[in-house]
């Protein structure tokens, strides 16, 4: 990247208020760009996290909903002490940008895209995200052609923040190792277990993108939200390591489908095994 693109990252940093740092990269998680503040180790580590982060969010689109087109729009992720947000920058390149708690959301994704649109003569659109392979013509989910996970896998408190949710799709409880404890009625076992191995490397990444949101000696992680086309994928911390993963289509009130989600939590925690507590704890 030249000097003049590097320099137009500061573009967020210095005319947002609250903003933190910024980051181009590209898909194979080279750094490609950074304001400045930044150690080169570091833009080298966010990078690479980000590369990944926004593979594994892509791989979580059918967990969305059932569509043709599921073009991821970003990744958001929330500490106590910061927000990161990545968002697509052109053909394999993606910005990723860091800010306090406080900062203005609409403002920092708004000088994110306008970014992006002035980084259009070098960097061309990112391709949109196709089917994934195995899913029919009719665009039927694979919970739904693979049937459910049994009534013992079945979390009744899940379901009913569903029922009551407008837009609300699925939900399924990870426990410390990474593994489904149980789900929504709607999900089969098949798909849990795909979904759980995605979400548990996405929690990972966001793990590690923590200093990237400011310096914390003890960063609290609380969720991930992964927006696309057509709807929303969570993860968010269910305490002693454990996760809940959700999905809603994309007109869902996701405010209140968030709240609902961690006042569900303290109900669930008897399902995590006692074994794995502590473990992936954030």
């Amino acid at each position: 990247m030249t000097a003049d693109l590097s320099w137009m990252l500061e573009d967020i940093v210095n005319n947002v208020p609250r903003a933190r740092h910024a980051v181009l990269l590209s898909a194979d998680g080279l750094p490609r760009g950074a304001a400045e503040g930044l150690a080169e180790k570091d833009v080298r580590t966010i990078s690479a996290a980000m590369a990944g982060m926004q593979s594994l969010s892509r791989a979580t689109a059918h967990f969305a909903g059932p569509t043709a087109d599921r073009q991821w729009n970003q990744t958001i992720i929330e500490f106590a002490h910061g927000w990161i947000f990545l968002i697509g920058a052109g053909q394999g390149a993606y910005l990723a940008a860091a800010a306090a708690p406080d900062v203005d959301m609409q403002q920092i994704s708004f000088r994110m895209h306008r970014l992006v649109a002035r980084l259009g003569n070098n960097l061309t659109s990112p391709p949109r995200v196709s089917a994934q392979e195995g899913d029919g013509a009719d665009g039927a989910s694979p919970a739904r052609r693979e049937g459910t996970g049994g009534p013992g896998f079945v979390l009744p408190d899940l379901d009913q923040v569903i029922s009551q949710v407008r837009g609300a799709r699925h939900a399924v409880l990870l426990g410390s190792d990474g593994l489904p404890r149980g789900a929504t009625s709607g999900m089969s076992r098949d798909l849990a277990d795909t979904i759980s191995a995605a979400m548990t490397g996405i929690h990972a990444y966001s793990r590690v993108t923590s200093q990237f949101a400011g310096v914390q000696e003890a960063p609290e992680w609380r969720q991930t939200v992964m927006e696309f086309q057509h709807g929303w994928t969570f993860l968010i911390a269910a305490g002693d390591g454990a996760f809940l993963a959700a999905a809603a289509a994309h007109d869902c009130d996701i405010e209140e489908f968030t709240t609902r989600l961690h006042e569900v939590v303290p109900k669930l925690r008897g399902h995590e095994a006692p074994q794995g507590k502590g473990a992936g704890h954030a």
